[in-house]
């Protein structure tokens, strides 16, 4: 157990340092990503308004059509193209990437990627 509240608190404390130093605005969201062992959810957030501008998640239901032979890491990066489409239907073409407590390896790569792949400029 004590193990478990270790890796919690170096955990929270990369979370606060990389905030710590990004910001979003209406213009320029930030996407901050949240990952779980089963599914991965963005949402592009606008810190100066403090409002949600757009979200996805492996939940959304253009995704749940998708056959069920996708790797975790190939639908974060479909999360990540449904994303961008909405950021770009809203006229938004740059944003910040918020991997929060998540190292930039992996699923959380991939997601960004997949925005990237779409236009949006990280």
């Amino acid at each position: 157990m004590a193990s478990t509240r270790k890796l919690e608190k170096i955990r929270e404390r990369r979370k606060r340092r990389v905030r710590s130093k990004i910001y979003g605005t209406q213009v320029r969201p930030r996407l901050s990503v949240f990952r779980s062992s089963r599914y991965i959810y963005v949402q592009a957030i606008a810190d100066d308004t403090g409002e949600t501008l757009a979200q996805a998640s492996a939940l959304n239901k253009e995704l749940k059509g998708n056959p069920e032979g996708l790797k975790k890491t190939e639908t974060a990066r479909e999360v990540g193209k449904l994303l961008a489409k909405d950021l770009l239907s809203k006229n938004i073409k740059e944003a910040v990437f918020d991997r929060g407590s998540f190292l930039y390896h992996g699923r959380v790569k991939s997601l960004a990627e997949g925005v990237r792949e779409m236009g949006v400029k990280l």
